[in-house]
């Protein structure tokens, strides 16, 4: 007697056994872009770009069409899919050694632009894919390979936040902070991808989501350790829920309560 699977399958999802290390959470926040999409009929009019770093192997679990960019290029290869393709759902999916570091000028200038695509960051404060060096988001005191004492101010400066820093461009519209350590927190971020895919549909602007993730391996933890890293540690300085909004639906809002 065959058994029934412990969870519903997506469409969205390939069968693939997964690569990503124990206790990583790149492919819950795959899961949720994934439902998002089939949820509204989409997955054949999206299509993701993913660049050098551990979403390199997006494309080996979503099953959308997909894109592969040079490390930091996804956002300005997202636009020209996007103005190509206007009816399609067009995102980035990107980590902080990619986005925050080498591709930072790409995404600041794709806000600026009001590209009309989503861009999903996963933040999980550490190159994960090269071996755990100091990313820009990396925590202070963070011990990394780059930062085997941690990571100090005076020497690496703050760790960034990018959902902040995207936020004061004008052309992003919609940007919000979301965390995977939880089922809690995990239906908050599926909201808040959703509401990115509905910015994009009505073609209003630019809209950001970043996900605060784990990376066990490279943290040195056990995975239940890493999830309580990203409550203790991550969550303080990170803080969570929508730092802009700026679309239609949230101006009305604010008009009706006036």
């Amino acid at each position: 007697m065959a058994m029934e699977p412990l969870f519903e399958v997506t469409k969205g999802m390939r069968e693939d056994i997964t690569t990503y290390c124990p206790g990583c959470t790149h492919g819950i926040a795959h899961r949720l872009i994934m439902e998002a999409l089939e949820e509204r009929g989409a997955l054949g009019k999206a299509i993701g770009v993913s660049p050098v770093g551990c979403s390199i192997v997006a494309h080996q679990y979503m099953n959308v069409d997909m894109v592969e960019s040079a490390h930091g290029r996804a956002p300005a290869v997202a636009s020209g899919i996007k103005r190509v393709h206007p009816d399609h759902y067009v995102f980035t999916y990107q980590g902080d050694g990619d986005l925050a570091s080498i591709g930072t000028g790409e995404i600041v200038h794709a806000a600026h632009r009001g590209e009309k695509i989503c861009t999903f960051f996963i933040n999980n404060a550490i190159f994960g894919m090269t071996g755990g060096q100091m990313a820009p988001t990396s925590l202070l005191g963070q011990k990394t390979t780059t930062t085997v004492e941690g990571r100090k101010k005076e020497v690496n400066g703050s760790p960034l936040r990018m959902a902040e820093l995207i936020a004061t461009v004008e052309g992003a519209v919609y940007v919000e902070r979301v965390s995977l350590h939880s089922p809690a927190a995990v239906r908050k971020a599926k909201k808040a991808i959703n509401k990115a895919l509905d910015v994009q549909e009505k073609g209003q602007g630019f809209a950001f989501v970043e996900f605060l993730s784990t990376c066990p391996t490279n943290w040195g933890l056990s995975p239940a350790k890493a999830l309580d890293f990203v409550s203790e540690k991550m969550i303080p300085y990170y803080p969570l829920g929508k730092i802009k909004d700026t679309t239609w639906e949230n101006i009305e809002v604010e008009e009706e309560g006036r």
